[in-house]
């Protein structure tokens, strides 16, 4: 797939945008709730442990925007002919590999800030602890964000749809479902 996606007037009209999105959208805002009603369920445990309290945003939120950043990268490349799949395209091994170091680092920090304010809140969880849900959850959603991203343009483009207007609420909307439930599975093999 090394062919530029077509850009026909047409695909930027507001009419072609609105009827792509809409359904989309819709979509996206019901498996919300299903984000909204697993993180409800463990309301207990996120009042106990403040420093859990912490982490589901701040990984939600950085696993929406490491899925921005590369469905950006990815249907830039399929915009300028340069995408291809395949795990011998160097700038699709690179993207990769920055989701994975960007994720080890941020997960890294954001597990000891969470412990720290967790701490300062009254929690009572190690920093070994946190540290461990934080890492081990945040590398699961990096290798969920890859995936995802590559799927998701693949797909787009194979249906026709743009990928600018499609890919991004797809993986981020992802994340927040998958988030939620890779973090309450780390933490219940964890605690």
């Amino acid at each position: 797939m090394t062919d530029p996606a077509p850009t026909g007037i047409d695909e930027w009209s507001v009419r072609r945008i609105v009827r792509t999105m809409i359904p989309l959208l819709a979509a996206l805002s019901v498996l919300q709730l299903v984000s909204g009603t697993v993180l409800e369920s463990y309301e207990e445990i996120l009042l106990r442990y403040p420093a859990l309290l912490v982490l589901v945003p701040v990984q939600i939120g950085t696993a929406g925007n490491l899925a921005s950043i590369t469905c950006s990268r990815l249907t830039t490349q399929l915009y300028l002919g340069t995408y291809e799949l395949s795990p011998s395209n160097p700038a699709l091994r690179a993207n990769a590999g920055a989701v994975f170091g960007l994720a080890a680092t941020v997960f890294g920090a954001v597990g000891i800030a969470a412990w720290g304010i967790g701490l300062a809140l009254g929690g009572s969880l190690a920093l070994g602890r946190v540290l461990l849900i934080s890492l081990v959850s945040g590398m699961a959603l990096a290798a969920l964000v890859v995936v995802a991203s590559v799927a998701a343009v693949e797909v787009s483009y194979r249906v026709g749809l743009n990928p600018d207007d499609t890919t991004i609420p797809v993986v981020t909307n992802l994340c927040d479902v998958a988030g939620v439930l890779i973090l309450f599975a780390v933490v219940s093999v964890v605690l």
